[in-house]
Parts: C-alpha cells; sequence; structure tokens
C-alpha cells in the first residue's frame, strides 16, 4: 500500500432541508473543480432563524484530497 499524502481546505455549505444536506452541498461543489477528494471532517454546525423558525443551515467541514506529485 502506497503512503499518501494529503491536503485539506475548509468550506461551509448550506441547506434550508438538512445539515446533511449542507454537507453534501459544500461536497459536491468540491467535487467539480477539485480532483481526489478522499475525506471530510464536520467542524462548526449552525444556522439562521427567522420569526422562531429555522431559515437555513450552515455546516463548516474541512476536506482532503490526495497531494499530487
Amino acid at each position: 500500500m502506497k503512503d499518501h499524502i494529503y491536503r485539506h481546505l475548509e468550506l461551509t455549505g448550506t441547506s434550508a432541508k438538512s445539515i446533511e444536506d449542507a454537507v453534501a452541498n459544500a461536497i459536491k461543489h468540491a467535487h467539480q473543480t477539485i480532483r481526489k477528494l478522499a475525506w471530510f471532517q464536520v467542524l462548526e454546525t449552525r444556522g439562521a432563524i427567522d420569526k422562531g423558525r429555522i431559515l437555513q443551515w450552515q455546516v463548516t467541514i474541512k476536506v482532503g484530497f490526495t497531494a499530487e506529485d
């Protein structure tokens, strides 16, 4: 098995539906521009409130991707 070196960056995904959807939105967008995505870690979860109701979920994740030679 080959050893890997990973780079990582932070992203914040949003969704009016759920925390999971906010994470999926961030990963889907990252996949369009970053090759070799390998893992993610949830760093922070928060949301926006309007008139006592949840308006939007905001989830900050760290994504890791394999560094290329």
